[in-house]
């Protein structure tokens, strides 16, 4: 069944690419042209640096000092919780990637890196001041707001699912390596890392383009109105933002900024899109890591990030109401 469902789709995203070519072009062009102004740029800096870190034992060392903390909120290490704050810092998917190369290399064990993935993988702030603050809400400091929000999910999801068992004894040493070597890997492996990434992000923006071409998310948004009573504009932009964030976030442009709208952006943050749950699992197939707790993990920041974002505008308006 499986196998039926997958042939189907993919038969049905040719048949797309051939009656829509145009549409498939200007979508890749667009994501293309995101992955070099936005990803790249941010991403493989991040990446590189956060690799070259580890393999030089950095989280060992500064573990020591975050570990009784960090075991008390989230019952991970400290060296665990370097993951958490290099995705706060970085955005998605470098969490994820901090928690999978700090398992590769013996750091931390399986049990952990996969209590990691359930809220360590988050949003930078770069994309949530400067582009939605700034961009939709004409504002950094609603943009610093909705990070603030999404900092604070991030690090409730971590209580929530905060295991009882206790950490096993001191992983395994990792191999020692020169500086020259460490750089030389870290290079290499950030590189192929946003390879993945931008790769997953043009893949997700065709995909919403011609889904948008065909009127799906016209459709979709106007029945869902008609049942709801919300804003079609606001139903789209959700429609499209659950498949890639930054397509749903650039539908919201050119709306007048709300408190309706900055929740919903709040949750498009928290979830990050199918397409994050792509990149996730593309930095993790070189690892026997489980996925499925970083989904569980983005619904319930998405779902957080609203109550939070609503209960922000609600007791302290800064935004109209619509």
């Amino acid at each position: 069944m499986k196998n039926k469902v997958a042939v189907s789709g993919a038969l049905c995203a040719m048949l797309c690419l051939v009656f829509a070519p145009a549409q498939a072009i200007e979508s890749a062009r667009s994501g293309l042209s995101l992955c070099a102004e936005l990803i790249a740029p941010s991403l493989l800096p991040f990446f590189t640096a956060s690799a070259l870190l580890i393999r030089l034992g950095v989280p060992r060392t500064l573990g020591r000092a975050l570990s009784p903390l960090a075991r008390r909120l989230w019952g991970v290490s400290g060296a665990g919780a370097s993951a958490f704050f290099a995705g706060i810092c970085g955005g998605y998917p470098l969490g994820a990637q901090t928690a999978a190369e700090l398992y590769l290399t013996g750091q931390i064990e399986k049990a952990e890196a996969e209590r990691l993935l359930r809220f360590c993988n988050n949003s930078g702030p770069s994309f949530l001041v400067g582009v939605i603050g700034a961009g939709i809400f004409s504002s950094r400091a609603a943009g610093m707001l909705l990070y603030a929000v999404h900092v604070s999910a991030a690090l409730i999801t971590g209580v929530l699912f905060r295991s009882r068992v206790p950490l096993s004894s001191v992983p395994r040493p990792s191999e020692e390596l020169s500086i020259s070597e460490a750089l030389v890997a870290s290079v290499r492996q950030a590189v192929s890392a946003v390879l993945g990434v931008c790769g997953f992000v043009v893949c997700f923006c065709v995909l919403s383009g011609l889904l948008d071409a065909l009127g799906c998310f016209d459709a979709a948004a106007a029945f869902l109105s008609r049942l709801s009573g919300v804003d079609a504009r606001d139903l789209r932009a959700l429609l499209i933002g659950l498949l890639e964030l930054s397509n749903g976030i650039g539908a919201l442009r050119g709306l007048n900024p709300s408190a309706g709208r900055f929740v919903l952006a709040a949750f498009l943050c928290g979830w990050g899109g199918l397409s994050v749950q792509f990149q996730t699992m593309a930095v993790l197939v070189e690892t026997d890591l489980d996925a499925r707790g970083h989904l569980i993990g983005r619904v319930s920041s998405a779902l957080l990030s609203a109550l939070l974002a609503y209960a922000l505008v609600r007791f302290f308006p800064f935004l109209p109401p619509a």
